[in-house]
C-alpha cells in the first residue's frame, strides 16, 4: 500500500470538522485511503452497491438518520444525501461524523453547492505522485520559494523520466509490467468514466460526441484553449465545447489553468491553458508509445508539461503553503508554463523542457515575470532532463525534473 500525501491532512480534518470529502478521479485510491482511516470505528457504505444506492435515493433523510459515524463512498451517485447530511450535522455538530469520497465534483452541482458550507472540508486526491510511488517526502515547493534547490545530483534522467511520464499515476497502471497492458487499462478506464461517472452529473443522451472530443483535447493538452477550433472538430457550438470541458473537469480528467496577470503588464494573453490531469491517460488517448516519444522530443514536450503540472498539483495537496496556480504568456509569446502565487503575494515560476540542454534563452519568460514582480519574485526554474542544478542569474536556475520527487 502506498503512503498517500493527503492521509495526514484527512485525519487532521476529521478531528475538528463534521464532514470531510475526499474528491478525485475514479481509481485514484480514494477507497483504499478512507478504508484505512478509523476503519474500526466507522460504518462503511459504498454507493456502488445497487441496493444501497436505491435506499439512498428513495429516502435520503432516513438513510442518514441511522448513521452516527460513517464513511460513504462515491457520494456523487446520490447527491441528495448531502442535504440530509447537512440536516444531521446541524442537529449534532460533532467532528468527524462523515467521511465522504466522490469521483465527480458534486460541489459544482447547483442543488448541493451551498448545502455544507462551513460544515465540510474538501480534500483533493489525484493519482499517485512520483514521491508517493518511491516513498519520499517531497519538499520541492517549499525549497522553490526559498530558492534552495541545490543539492546532490539527480540520477533520474532520459528513459526513466519518459517511463514515469508515460505511466502516469494510477495504481492499477503501475501494477502492469507491459506497456500494452497499461494502454489497455487506460482505454478501458476512459470508456468507463465517460459513461458511468458523467451519467451521475449530466444528461448522457446529449454527450455522444465526448469520446472524439476527448481525443481532440488530448492533441491540445499543454496548449492555450481554442474553444472555437475544438468545437469545430466535432461540429458543436463554442458554448457546447465549453460545457463539455467543464464536465470533464468535474470528473478530474482535464484541468484548465488560468492566465496570470498584473497591472504592470498591459498586453498579455488572457486565454487559459488545458492539461490532462494524468499523463498516462494523455499518452494512451494520443496513441503515444515509449518508442515514439523517445524518438521525438516534440511529442514528449507537451506530455511532459502536463506531467509536471499534475505533479505540482499533487505536491500542493501535501504542502502547508497556500498556493494558486496560473500560466503566463505575453504578446510576444514569452511564457512561463506554471506560475505559483503564494497567499502573501510571492511568485515562483516553472518552465518545462524535455531536453537535457538548457540555454539562457529558455529563461525569457521567467525574466519578464521576474522584472514584472520585482521583490515579489521568489525564484524561477527551468525543469529539464539533467542531473545538476545550474544557476542562470539571480533567482534563476536550471533544475533536474527529478527534484519534484527526490
Amino acid at each position: 500500500m502506498y503512503d498517500r500525501l493527503i492521509k495526514h491532512r484527512t485525519k487532521e480534518a476529521l478531528e475538528d470538522t463534521p464532514v470531510v470529502l475526499v474528491v478525485g478521479p475514479r481509481r485514484a485510491g480514494k477507497t483504499t485511503l478512507v478504508q484505512d482511516i478509523e476503519s474500526d470505528s466507522r460504518t462503511y457504505i459504498t454507493l456502488d452497491d445497487p441496493a444501497t444506492l436505491e435506499a439512498a435515493h428513495s429516502d435520503p433523510v432516513g438513510f442518514v438518520r441511522r448513521l452516527e459515524r460513517a464513511t460513504i463512498d462515491e457520494i456523487q451517485r446520490a447527491p441528495d444525501l448531502l442535504l440530509a447530511i447537512k440536516k444531521s450535522v446541524d442537529e449534532g455538530k460533532r467532528p468527524g461524523r462523515f467521511l465522504l469520497t466522490g469521483s465527480a465534483n458534486v460541489l459544482t452541482l447547483p442543488r448541493v453547492a451551498d448545502s455544507l458550507a462551513g460544515r465540510m472540508e474538501t480534500i483533493q486526491m489525484l493519482p499517485l505522485a512520483q514521491a508517493e510511488i518511491i516513498g519520499s517526502v517531497p519538499s520541492f515547493l517549499e525549497r522553490l520559494f526559498e530558492g534552495q534547490l541545490q543539492g546532490v545530483p539527480r540520477n533520474n534522467v532520459g528513459d526513466d523520466i519518459i517511463h514515469r511520464a508515460m505511466s502516469g499515476g494510477f495504481p492499477e497502471v503501475l501494477d502492469r509490467e507491459s506497456e500494452r497492458r497499461r494502454i489497455s487499462w487506460a482505454r478501458s478506464y476512459l470508456t468507463s468514466v465517460l459513461t458511468r461517472d458523467l451519467r451521475d452529473i449530466a444528461d448522457m443522451e446529449k454527450l455522444t460526441e465526448l469520446p472524439r472530443f476527448v481525443q481532440l483535447l488530448a492533441e491540445h493538452s499543454g496548449q492555450l484553449v481554442n474553444f472555437s477550433r475544438i468545437a469545430a472538430g466535432i461540429n458543436v457550438s463554442h458554448k457546447t465545447a465549453q460545457r463539455y470541458i467543464m464536465l470533464l473537469e468535474q470528473i478530474f480528467l482535464v484541468s484548465t489553468l488560468r492566465p496570470w496577470h498584473s497591472n504592470g503588464l498591459k498586453r498579455i494573453v488572457k486565454t487559459p491553458k488545458l492539461h490532462f490531469l494524468d499523463s498516462g491517460l494523455l499518452a494512451a488517448t494520443r496513441g503515444l508509445s515509449i518508442e515514439r516519444v523517445t524518438n521525438s522530443r516534440d511529442l514528449f514536450g507537451a506530455l511532459l508539461e502536463s506531467f509536471v503540472y499534475s505533479e505540482v498539483r499533487k505536491l500542493m495537496t501535501a504542502s502547508d503553503l497556500w498556493l494558486s496556480l496560473f500560466h503566463f504568456r505575453d504578446h510576444m509569446n514569452r511564457e512561463v508554463d506554471i506560475v505559483l502565487e503564494r497567499n502573501d503575494g510571492l511568485i515562483a515560476g516553472i518552465e518545462v523542457k524535455a531536453s537535457a540542454t538548457v540555454r539562457s534563452g529558455d529563461f525569457g519568460g521567467l525574466k519578464i515575470l521576474a522584472e514584472t514582480c520585482g521583490s515579489r519574485f521568489a525564484y524561477g526554474v527551468v525543469l529539464h532532463d539533467g542531473t545538476d542544478v545550474v544557476p542562470f542569474g539571480e533567482r534563476l536556475a536550471a533544475v533536474p525534473l527529478s527534484a519534484l520527487w527526490d
